[in-house]
């Protein structure tokens, strides 16, 4: 059932001076919101927590973008727009977007530029040509990036993803190849990659080279890349 969270609501959300964990002010309840809602909440300082909306106007997202405070999750999102993405990216703060399982090029492009934390958790594949592409450009991020939905990567994508300067967190990946895993060594920030369960021993080797604070795996993996480290 939809759900619309109204101007009416979000002025009472403010003057009621509740916080993000505070169940009466949970806003995870409404599936779509006003234009005018969006507008009001964007000064809220605290984190917003919207993870109920499947919608979001171009409108909408420019306003949300003005907000500054903490976190802004739209994890309910299954779709946005390129405009909406452009908009979203300027947002100064954590953009968590962890129900979007595609973007397009543009969307990704201007998603990179974001400089705060970006939670991409939601999308499950880059190995096409164009996911090369997004993947390039989303090396290019600086902050936190998360794409935890990635259960398989391919060699051009490791090498584009490699270029990423903060934290790289790919806890959904299984396995790598030993290309792969030459390329993501490279990597000079933090890089999470807790989800492999095998790995070749010239992959381990590889992996090896990565800054040894910087690398989080599972102990199983960790006890046999340690074996290389010089």
């Amino acid at each position: 059932m939809s759900k619309q969270l109204t101007l009416e609501i979000a002025q009472k959300f403010l003057q009621d001076g509740v916080k993000w964990d505070d169940p009466k002010g949970d806003l995870d309840t409404f599936t779509s919101i006003d234009d005018a809602a969006a507008q009001a909440l964007a000064p809220h300082k605290g984190s917003l927590f919207l993870d109920g909306l499947t919608s979001l106007s171009d409108a909408a997202a420019q306003a949300l973008a003005q907000h500054k405070g903490g976190y802004l999750s739209l994890n309910g999102l299954t779709s946005l727009s390129d405009a909406a993405a452009q908009a979203l990216a300027k947002h100064e703060g954590n953009l968590w977007l962890n129900g979007l399982t595609s973007l397009s090029d543009a969307a990704v492009q201007a998603l990179a530029q974001h400089e705060g934390s970006l939670s991409l958790d939601g999308l499950t594949s880059l190995s096409d040509a164009a996911a090369q592409a997004a993947a390039q450009a989303l090396g290019q991020h600086t902050q936190r990036l998360s794409l935890n939905g990635l259960t398989s990567l391919s060699d051009a994508a490791a090498q584009a993803l490699a270029q990423h300067k903060g934290s790289l967190i790919l806890n959904g990946l299984t396995s790598l190849s030993d290309a792969a895993a030459q390329a993501l060594a490279q990597q000079e920030g933090y890089l999470s990659l807790d989800g492999l369960t095998s790995l070749s021993d010239a992959a381990a080797k590889a992996l090896a080279k990565h800054e040894e604070e910087l690398l989080s795996l599972t102990r199983k993996i960790e006890r046999k890349v340690a074996r290389y480290r010089s």
